[in-house]
């Protein structure tokens, strides 16, 4: 007869088979450890390597999309027909009508030299050929930080022409980065800036001079920012020669060393990386813009990286082997007793009894999980049944709380009527008036628990606050309403308008007697609405601090918490793309919008409905 093939464990007791299964189990963990020691260096310089050429890409697209909202914006005023007038022509000009339009150009790119959000302003400046020199009056000198000089038109000739001209002048139209060495009173100010040739759109080919925006080391700096390098990387936008335009080291105009194997021969659009003893060498580049992205991570920082991976390897090592120990100590345990003594208990017992002892959770397989969640659910079904009797009961109390909260506004607002009536009745009709405006201000501040009201109840809670201040301080400013009947339904956060009216008042036409006027209009814009109030108080005003106070931490800044406080309600209710912005009335006066989306209460659904 075949002999049957037997189990070679059968021959072993238990304890060499749970010794010979913990062998089993642990031996890959070491081979494991010594493979990953073995290759580390190479997957962590590999890894490292593909994901800063990514990271460059995308570091290097919002680079070259800032520089493009400077060449919008460029494109902008070389467009503009007050650029397009500086050409200088043999037509007969006054020295009046010279200065008029250097003024005009002076303004058009003073208003564009405005920081966002707090952002580093771009400062742009019109180099204008003049080669008559008929513009004697004009600043010679610019300054980029513009403290000294508010000036930002200049004019130039062939004899005295700024050596970085050249290069734009070259370019026929098109932008190109260039590092400036030569600005200021003293000719020592240093900045990286976008050159742009300015031409007649009339005439084509008649050059008006140079449009130079400058400090774009610093919008680079803050994209720059934005990626953090292991300690000791750095970071260098260079042109196609390798000359530094802008680093995180702050070297300027020197030429960058990299590896041979980093041919600037590459084609419009290419990553490139290079690993050495010393440094990794990540690289992208733009052969249409002639820039290189460059990031060079030192190897001595991703070694130290690699020694704390192997300790975390070796760690876990060492404790899956005490794990293992301690799996091969209990796992043969006997099973029916615990099983036996868990089937008793869900025999016997009763939802809502108490538990004579709850089990500890120290088993770490099925069946102390087993017993631990049958015990466990018994407890929360019996922690079900009080809770639900507290709850009733709290409902209950809490019927009863809803039900004197809304006793406690009615006798109010009866009170009131009653007061009203009888002021009427004994000719105080003054004191009646104000009892009248007052009970509105009230019955709409509670608006019955509801946070959203319609911009009607809006408008007469407004209403009645600026009757109510113009009685009791006897103000003698206007206000006029312009209000379009479709958006009376649209919903706005209660107590919207009343602190943007006070702040006019108080800070607008306080003392400005019949002089003093405010006006709030609502309208609506495409799919939003828009609520303005306006002044035309005589106080200088600024906006961009306004404007910051609303999105600030009330820590940060203790004034303005009035406005901050309905910015944040609003953007709370429809979201980021809505709230406050502060700017100018003209002619003069402080105009505060208000957007708010189309929505009204059939389109809110259960987010208007009354409690």
């Amino acid at each position: 007869m075949r002999s049957r093939l037997t189990n070679p464990l059968t021959k072993m007791n238990v304890r060499q088979q749970l010794i010979l299964l913990f062998l089993v189990l642990v031996s890959p963990v070491f081979l494991l450890n010594w493979y990953a020691n073995a290759k580390t260096e190479t997957i962590l310089k590999e890894h490292v390597t593909s994901a800063y050429e990514e990271l460059g890409k995308q570091n290097h697209y919002l680079i070259n999309r800032d520089i493009d909202t400077i060449n919008r914006i460029m494109s902008t005023i070389i467009q503009n027909p007050i650029t397009q007038s500086m050409i200088i022509t043999d037509q007969a000009e006054t020295d009046f009508d010279r200065v008029i339009k250097y003024d005009q150009m002076n303004k058009l790119l003073s208003n564009n030299s405005v920081g966002l959000f707090g952002g580093e302003a771009v400062y742009y400046f019109l180099f204008v050929y003049d080669p008559g020199n008929i513009h004697s009056f004009a600043p010679a000198v610019p300054d980029i930080d513009r403290k000294n000089s508010s000036a930002s038109v200049f004019f130039y000739s062939d004899k005295a022409k700024y050596p970085w001209m050249e290069g734009a002048l070259k370019a026929k139209g098109k932008g190109v980065l260039e590092l400036i060495d030569s600005f200021g009173p003293k000719s020592n100010q240093e900045t990286l800036a976008y050159i742009r040739a300015v031409n007649s759109i009339t005439t084509g080919n008649s050059v008006i001079g140079v449009l130079v925006a400058t400090k774009m080391d610093k919008k680079i700096d803050e994209s720059f920012n934005t990626v953090g390098l292991p300690e000791g990387g750095e970071m260098y936008l260079t042109d196609w020669s390798d000359r530094i335009l802008a680093a995180t080291n702050g070297t300027r105009g020197q030429l960058l060393k990299l590896p041979k194997e980093m041919d600037s021969s590459a084609g419009a659009d290419e990553k490139m990386n290079t690993i050495t003893d010393e440094s990794i060498f990540v690289a992208h580049m733009n052969r249409t813009l002639n820039q290189k992205l460059v990031y060079t991570i030192p190897t001595k920082s991703l070694l130290q990286q690699q020694s704390a991976l192997k300790q975390v390897i070796q760690m876990i090592s060492i404790v899956y082997s005490l794990f293992a120990i301690v799996v091969m100590m209990y796992f043969w345990r006997s099973l029916m007793n615990p099983l036996r003594k868990l089937a008793m208990f869900a025999r016997s017992h009763e939802p809502g009894k108490p538990l004579a002892r709850t089990p500890n959770s120290e088993r770490n397989d099925e069946v102390g999980v087993l017993i631990f969640s049958v015990h466990n659910m018994a407890n929360r079904i019996n922690d079900m049944i009080h809770n639900q009797y507290d709850m009733e009961i709290k409902q209950k109390e809490s019927q009863l709380r809803l039900l004197y909260q809304q006793i406690n506004p009615h006798l109010l607002y009866n009170t009131l009527e009653s007061i009203y009536w009888k002021s009427s009745l004994e000719g105080n009709t003054d004191s009646a008036e104000m009892i009248k405006e007052l009970s509105k201000l009230m019955r709409i501040s509670l608006s019955r628990g509801r946070e959203l009201i319609t911009i009607e109840e809006e408008l007469e809670h407004a209403m009645a606050y600026t009757s109510l201040q113009q009685k009791r301080y006897e103000y003698t400013f206007s206000i006029r309403w312009r209000i379009e009947d479709g958006i009376k339904d649209n919903l706005i956060p209660k107590i919207t308008l009343q602190p943007l009216i006070e702040n006019a008042i108080i800070h607008g036409v306080i003392h400005m007697g019949e002089d003093g006027e405010i006006e709030i209009t609502a309208r609506q814009n495409g799919d939003n609405v828009m609520v303005t109030v306006e002044d035309n108080g005589y106080k200088p005003v600024d906006y961009a601090a306004i404007n910051r106070q609303l999105v600030t931490d009330r820590s940060e800044t203790p004034s303005g918490y009035g406005i901050r406080n309905v910015n944040k309600r609003i953007q709370l209710h429809f979201g980021g793309g809505y709230g406050l912005r502060y700017e100018a009335n003209e002619p003069e006066g402080v105009k505060v919008i208000v957007l708010l989306p189309r929505r009204t209460s059939e389109t809110a659904g259960d987010e208007f409905k009354e409690e």
